[in-house]
């Protein structure tokens, strides 16, 4: 069976004898009919495998009381139909079960032309049905401006299973499909299209998993509207808030940017649905992440920040002194901002966190879900069911931006699962002038989810009651199975891109079309009112009231003086925005456990079958560290992990194989050579200790990095690492660098100790991985943003590293890490020192004695591995008149440092 119209030729009543002869004879044995065919009947589902084996006859089927478990699959689920076809009392069964052989006997088809009728029916019925689950969504009724046609899709057309005119209202067997046991075509028709086809579209029969596809398909056959009246009126209510926000704020502000809502409202009351049935399911915190369009409703409507503060930044209140003080940078337009609050929601208390996010629209999604495994992590929820991320995307950008896919690839791995976001999808049905067909090279904008055989909901935006079902479906569906979800409402934006733009220069028909359409607000309080839920007094009331304490909060606004930020609460408590960051902070450890945890890095199970050539390297490794001398890069690396965990700080470490590191160095992670079980040496160092988590990456940049700064954000008590396989790789994300790990401090008040790691240096590797391109993060440097440094010893990697938990601010440090310097014979250190009071060191004077300053002429400043090079050469040709100092920190420039060194050779040229 090659295609559809192939196999639908088989439905002719000419080939009916034949078809049942293959399904009989499939029944018997499936490998005895052709693999099409077996897939073939494999793809109808119980309730049509139930019909026609009681039509064929029972020679096949095993009864079990008056139930027959059949032996086909619901729908694409390989589990039995424990609620079988009955058709006891009809005609065909009391023919087909009379004398009925043993189930071993072979097909009995002397009765079959009777039966041919029924069987084929009930096959045609049940391809009609399945065809429905799949393609039902294409005419689905989603778009409130109606801006195109909609032709039946062919496969959704009787006709195309051999049905005619007459048969619209012959009775056909169904066995419970649908919930009917028997219907007429017409009355088949009429339930499919309002489950599939009305104003929600559902995508899901991708989904390779059974029981997701069967509950989703129970959730559309199967649903009993029990909304009460109360539950509507409070959805109309956030609609209400919604859409009295926008409207008070183009009033009052008319000149203003606010990339409002119009078009949209249904947002509101749909996260109010979300947030509440998460409430009732058990999640403690959401953390949101969104671009512009809504923004400001969100802040008002759903994290309930104060009317009269949203009022005030519009009216351009300078900050108080204080506020200057504490919060040093340059801030950001107010519809980037971020914000959290603690609600109670569904009488649970429930904190919400909306992240700051640049213009960069989709940039926020990793930062979002790494902020979310933070928080799991930190509360030990390892089921994933405390804190949930949110997603809110445009559409245009969804499709268009490179992050999203990035950040699906992460959703079900081991390093990165936060249990499922919930993705919501504002679809204006165009970008900032752009149509869909010239944006996107698929039907919806939403398919790019299907890699991850994510559910897709589409909801037509104008019925809030249909935008309330899907959000309580699609906060279960993530909750029952922790995986992503997506919901695609479609509305349209009442203005252009923003509120100054003209849209009708490229879209006449649509803005005319919106010109005269009627706002949500308006036919969902109509439909209320013509339902009896509410009057039309009720309504104005709830209007009413709501403008009303606007117009208080505006009146406010005019002496409103904001309250300092809370970034420095909680977990962030004890630490400082303003520190020196040049003044030492003190990093040695104690000999004694440094010992320690050179001994777990040398040490395995004795069944662990290590690979020969690791062996030799860890028993080089544990020479070492018996002797306190010779330790290379990776010991320094793995001492300064060890003693943060021994201390109380986990460490989380990930990137593009960074277990093994890209030159073989760094072996955090072992594998059994029998096995492959892995083996962490740094979680077996002792009682009391925290872990190490070594995740090797999808090979994503962006999406990665931006989830390593989530992480960041979310607890300054854990070093979190991410490294570059090459430093220049790091290019793939640098927008992440740009809006979020260099100025999230001066735009947020966002702190962050995040750790990156470039491999760099022009060894050998060509133009393609030659270098991290240092220059780059000196030119993003400015009030004391970032840490840049490029260290030459193990020893001052150790104390930087260990500095990024015991500082008294966090900083993001960019370090460029080497490769000849990894195995170099010179590039070693003591435990002499890492210990006492050693700290990390800015500046590394001359260290040769044989140098003495009056001999000397030449001072040469250098960083990195050159610092080797020059030695080799000063050696080799016996120099005794130049000096080398070393700069190990490029910023903060360590001016003081440095000038203190060159004093002591006044004398050169």
């Amino acid at each position: 069976m090659s295609n559809d119209a192939t196999l639908t030729s088989f439905l002719s009543g000419n080939n009916a004898l034949f078809l049942e002869q293959t399904y009989a004879s499939f029944i018997k044995d499936p490998s005895s009919v052709d693999p099409s065919w077996v897939q073939f009947f494999n793809s109808l589902g119980d309730d049509v495998n139930a019909v026609l084996q009681e039509a064929v006859g029972a020679t096949w089927s095993h009864r079990v009381g008056e139930k027959s478990l059949a032996y086909g699959r619901y729908g694409e689920f390989d589990v039995p139909c424990q609620d079988a076809i009955k058709i006891k009392d009809s005609p065909t069964q009391q023919k087909v079960n009379k004398d009925a052989p043993s189930a071993n006997a072979a097909p009995d088809l002397s009765n079959i032309a009777a039966i041919n009728q029924t069987t084929l029916d009930a096959l045609r019925a049940s391809m009609l049905t399945r065809v429905y689950r799949v393609r039902g969504h294409l005419n689905a009724d989603l778009d409130p401006l109606k801006l195109h046609d909609k032709k039946i899709h062919p496969e959704l057309a009787p006709e195309t299973y051999g049905f005619t005119d007459q048969d619209y209202d012959r009775p056909i067997y169904l066995g419970g499909s649908l919930g009917m046991e028997k219907a007429t075509l017409r009355e088949i028709l009429s339930k499919l299209q309002k489950i599939y086809c009305r104003n929600i579209g559902i995508e899901f029969m991708h989904i390779q998993e059974p029981d997701q596809k069967s509950w989703l398909q129970m959730q559309m056959e199967n649903y009993e509207n029990g909304v009460s009246k109360a539950e509507r009126i409070h959805t109309f209510d956030y609609l209400n808030r919604a859409e009295s926000f926008e409207t008070f704020l183009a009033k009052k502000y008319p000149g203003a940017k606010r990339f409002g809502l119009e078009g949209g409202e249904s947002m509101i009351p749909m996260l109010e649905v979300l947030l509440e049935d998460s409430s009732r399911r058990g999640v403690k915190e959401v953390i949101l992440g969104m671009a512009h369009r809504g923004r400001l409703n969100v802040l008002a409507n759903i994290m309930e920040k104060p009317l009269k503060a949203i009022f005030s930044e519009f009216q351009g209140n300078e900050p108080t002194p204080e506020e200057v003080e504490q919060v040093q940078g340059s801030g950001d337009v107010k519809y980037h901002l971020g914000v959290s609050t603690d609600r109670i929601i569904a009488g649970n208390k429930i904190h919400l966190s909306l992240t700051a996010n640049p213009s960069h629209l989709e940039a926020v999604n990793p930062v979002v879900v790494g902020k979310v495994r933070a928080k799991q992590t930190r509360m030990n929820d390892d089921n994933r069911s405390k804190v949930l991320g949110l997603l809110i995307h445009g559409d245009a950008a969804f499709a268009g931006q490179g992050i999203v896919p990035e950040t699906l690839c992460m959703s079900e791995l081991n390093g990165y699962k936060i249990g499922g976001t919930v993705h919501l999808i504002i679809n204006n049905q165009i970008g900032f002038t752009t149509s869909p067909h010239f944006s996107r090279s698929s039907p919806y904008c939403s398919d790019i989810a299907k890699g991850i055989q994510a559910p897709i909901l589409h909801v037509n935006g104008d019925n809030v009651d249909a935008v309330a079902r899907v959000a309580r479906i699609a906060s279960e569906f993530r909750s029952k199975f922790k995986k992503d979800v997506v919901i695609d409402m479609y509305c349209y934006r009442r203005h252009g891109h923003n509120e100054i733009d003209e849209p009708s220069f490229t879209q006449p028909v649509m803005y005319r079309k919106i010109k005269n359409h009627p706002s949500t607000y308006k036919i969902f309080s109509q439909t209320l009112v013509n339902e009896k839920v509410m009057s039309v007094d009720d309504v104005n009331e709830m209007h009413q009231s709501f403008m009303e304490r606007m117009a208080t909060a505006f009146e406010e606004a005019k002496t409103y003086a904001s309250r300092s930020n809370d970034w420095l609460e909680g977990v962030w408590s004890g630490l400082s925005h303003s520190v020196d960051l040049h003044k030492p902070v003190m990093t040695g450890v104690e000999q004694d456990m440094l010992k320690k945890v050179g001994k777990a890095l040398t040490r395995y199970p004795e069944t662990f079958s290590i690979h020969k050539r690791l062996a030799k390297l860890l028993q080089a490794k544990e020479k070492n560290i018996q002797s306190t001398e010779g330790l290379d890069w990776s010991t320094g690396e793995a001492l300064a992990f060890g003693t943060l965990l021994m201390e109380g700080y986990p460490v989380r470490l990930s990137g593009q194989d960074v277990g093994r590191g890209t030159f073989s160095q760094r072996h955090a992670m072992i594998y059994d050579q029998e096995t492959a079980a892995p083996y962490v040496q740094l979680n077996n160092i002792g009682l009391g200790q925290r872990e190490i988590e070594v995740v090797d990456s999808p090979l994503s940049e962006a999406a990665v990095l931006g989830f390593e700064h989530g992480f960041s954000l979310a607890d300054p008590n854990i070093l979190v690492l991410w490294e570059g396989q090459f430093g220049d790789f790091a290019n793939g994300a640098q927008s992440i660098i740009d809006q979020f790990i260099t100025g999230g401090e001066a735009k947020w008040s966002r702190m962050s100790a995040l750790v990156m790691l470039l491999p760099h240096g022009y060894e050998g590797q060509g133009p393609e991985h030659s270098s991290a391109r240092l220059e780059r993060y000196l030119q993003m440097c400015a009030e004391d943003n970032l840490i840049v440094a490029n260290c030459t010893t193990p020893a001052n990697y150790f104390h930087i590293l260990r500095r990024q938990m015991h500082s008294e601010t966090r900083k993001p440090l960019v370090i460029m890490t080497p490769k000849s310097l990894l195995r170099h014979k010179k590039a070693v250190s003591s435990f002499a020192e890492m210990n006492g009071k050693n700290h990390f060191k800015s500046v590394f004077p001359e260290t040769d004695s044989k140098i003495k300053a009056v001999n000397v002429n030449r001072v040469v400043v250098c960083s990195g591995k050159v610092y080797y090079d020059l030695m080799d050469k000063r050696e080799s040709e016996n120099v005794s008149n130049t000096v080398i100092i070393r700069l190990e920190q490029y910023y903060p420039f360590p001016e003081a440092a440095l000038v203190a060194e060159l004093e002591k050779y006044k004398n050169t040229e």
